[in-house]
């Protein structure tokens, strides 16, 4: 039958009206397989149904694509096809006559040997033509023989895979079992080498082991002698011991005698200087010498150093004593005392900031220079001039060393500016310094000198 010839509504209602008489029959148990399909095939069907002609229950998946409408709503289809015969007659004669040929050929009881078994079984299900029963077992039958033929021939493949392993784990096996044996042979090869190695390092060991008794025989001998020349070793050194403790005696002895040579020696070139003074001071009178506006630091400043902004060099004070040593210098006629900014600031003032430090040093030798009269040049490192220096005292000049040279440099220079025979007198604990400035007659102070005398001010 063609495609053309396929029944109309009216023949389809016709050929279903004798199911009718086995409505009462139980229903068949269906394979999974066709259930899924009947009700993939009535929800297909239930598209183009009129909303009021469905049940209620069928009506809330109505309006769901068919295929959801299937999944969502499989269970309640079932049900209402199984109990329904007027909703399944009107879902079949969609279903038939959708499935043209087929549907004709199961309408007249009758399966095509090239159908789809599953497609038949539920066109049967829900047609019900007369022996729709037997398409339905026949189908089922079909259908389950198919699954018990896939589920044979899968355990056909399962074993067919398993022989193959075990053929292929079996040729691995022997060519494992020939590799053991070879490696069997090369051990017990190494074995017999490693025997003969054994033989050979134990009778180096018992070479070794007498050669050690006869090293520890030398060694404790060894030992004896070494314990008799650390005996005599800290005999000498106690001998040694005393000697320097009397060594030691007698150079503090020489010391104090050092000390007190030099104390007079100190006091006769103190009345020395004294005398050189006022005789300076009266040649200064008698050949009625013009003060200089610049001193030597000045013009060594004007080279080699730089000023801080906005700070001109101010008038120098002159003449005043006091009973300290420093005060003695200063009190020298024209004393030049030069500093080593940081050298004192960091010893004394090391918790404030280097601004606070300036600043503290700067006024104390101001108080310093008024009393004295002395010229005072304080001499700070700085590769870059420092901005916001407040004006220098009376009597004190402010100088930072210029970028390549640091203070010591510039302080040496200055001593070396000055005319032989001026008292110079530098402040700074530094050796380097101390000893540059003594070779050309300064007079050198540590920090702690200054710092003393400014505690005092």
């Amino acid at each position: 039958m063609s495609a053309h010839d396929a029944p109309d509504d009216l023949e389809i209602e016709a050929a279903l009206e004798p199911a009718q008489a086995t409505e009462d029959e139980l229903e068949p148990v269906l394979p999974e397989v066709v259930r899924q399909r009947v009700i993939a095939l009535a929800a297909g069907a239930m598209t183009g149904l009129p909303l009021e002609e469905l049940p209620m229950p069928l009506r809330r998946v109505a309006k769901f694509a068919p295929n959801r409408r299937a999944r969502l709503g499989g269970p309640v289809i079932a049900m209402q096809l199984s109990g329904d015969p007027l909703l399944r007659q009107r879902l079949a004669t969609r279903v038939v006559n959708d499935a043209g040929d087929l549907g004709a050929a199961v309408l007249e009881g009758v399966a095509p040997a090239a159908a789809d078994p599953v497609e038949v079984a539920a066109l049967a299900y829900l047609a019900r033509p007369d022996g729709w029963r037997r398409l339905v077992t026949d189908a089922t039958e079909t259908v389950r023989a198919e699954a018990e033929g896939a589920v044979a021939s899968e355990r056909v493949r399962d074993v067919e895979q398993r022989l193959a392993r075990a053929e292929h784990d079996r040729a691995v096996a022997r060519v494992e079992a020939d590799k053991l044996r070879d490696e069997l042979a090369r051990l017990r090869d190494e074995t017999a080498g490693l025997r003969e190695e054994a033989r050979a390092l134990a009778k180096s060991l018992r070479e070794s082991q007498a050669k050690e008794r006869k090293a520890t025989d030398m060694l404790a001998a060894e030992k004896g002698r070494a314990a008799k020349v650390n005996a005599d070793h800290d005999a000498e050194l106690r001998r040694l011991r005393a000697r320097l403790a009397e060594a030691e005696t007698a150079a503090g002895a020489q010391r104090q005698s050092a000390k007190d040579a030099r104390a007079v020696d100190d006091a006769r070139l103190w009345l020395l200087l004294e005398t050189i003074g006022q005789a300076a001071v009266g040649l200064r009178r008698e050949l009625a010498l013009d003060p200089t506006d610049k001193l030597p630091a000045d013009f060594v400043a004007d080279a080699a150093a730089e000023r801080p902004e906005g700070v001109t060099a101010a008038a120098r004070a002159l003449n005043a004593d006091d009973p300290a040593r420093l005060d003695q210098l200063l009190s020298l006629p024209k004393a030049h005392m030069i500093v080593d900014g940081y050298n004192v600031t960091k010893k004394g003032y090391a918790e404030i900031s280097l601004e606070q430090q300036r600043n503290r040093l700067i006024a104390g030798v101001g108080g310093l220079a008024a009393q004295t009269r002395a010229e005072v040049t304080v001499v700070f490192d700085g590769a870059e001039r420092v901005h916001g220096l407040p004006p220098a005292p009376r009597g004190v000049r402010v100088l930072f060393s210029r970028k390549g040279e640091t203070a010591d440099e510039l302080i040496r220079r200055l001593v070396r500016a000055e005319p032989a025979g001026r008292p110079i007198v530098v402040i700074s604990s530094d050796k380097e310094v101390i000893d540059g400035v003594r070779r050309h007659g300064a007079y050198p102070l540590s920090s702690d000198t200054l710092l003393r005398r400014l505690s005092r001010s």
